[in-house]
């Protein structure tokens, strides 16, 4: 796994819509249901997995644009070092834009919250986290924040078609930690 980095989030409970059971709220990576703080990406601070190399910056980039983190959640990102091509039905290697730097600082202390699968059609930005957005959790077990908790869970589910028809790819797995 690649660190990828950091992103602040409004975590939302389960939407009534999404009758996962277990389900209590939604720390999926993209911004489809649980918001990142702002649109981040106009501010062209984000580093080159469309994610922030420190809390520090997600913290100035707030303090600049008077944005409020209150009630947000810190989250770091790995992700997996391949991407799945669902038209050809295989890994790739997966690599950061190049041109936007990139030096993610680790976190002292990590918590795993579990695994998301990421659509990314564009190439760029994650987009849609079919478990939640597309209501996969329905039909695929998961654990209390709408994630899988395996890696190798994730990585089958996408090798056997699970997430085929639910948004396009690539898709990536990506470890979602949040902060001690």
């Amino acid at each position: 796994m690649i660190p990828a980095g950091y992103m602040a989030k409004q975590v939302v409970i389960k939407p009534d819509w999404l009758k996962a059971n277990g389900v209590e709220d939604i720390y999926s990576v993209s911004g489809c249901i649980s918001k990142n703080f702002a649109d981040y990406i106009t501010f062209w601070k984000h580093n080159g997995y469309w994610f922030f190399d420190s809390p520090d910056i997600i913290e100035q980039v707030a303090q600049e644009h008077s944005i409020d983190l209150a009630g947000t959640t810190m989250f770091y990102y790995e992700v997996y070092e391949q991407e799945f091509d669902d038209g050809k039905e295989q890994w790739r290697p997966y690599e950061r834009e190049q041109s936007f730097p990139t030096n993610v600082r680790m976190p002292e202390k990590k918590i795993l919250a579990g695994f998301d699968v990421v659509s990314s059609s564009q190439e760029n930005a994650p987009e849609c986290s079919p478990l939640s957005c597309n209501s996969l959790a329905d039909e695929i077990q998961t654990n209390s924040h709408c994630l899988l908790p395996y890696f190798e869970t994730a990585k089958q589910l996408i090798e056997t078609g699970r997430f085929n028809d639910s948004e396009p790819g690539p898709y990536r797995i990506f470890a979602v930690y949040t902060l001690e």
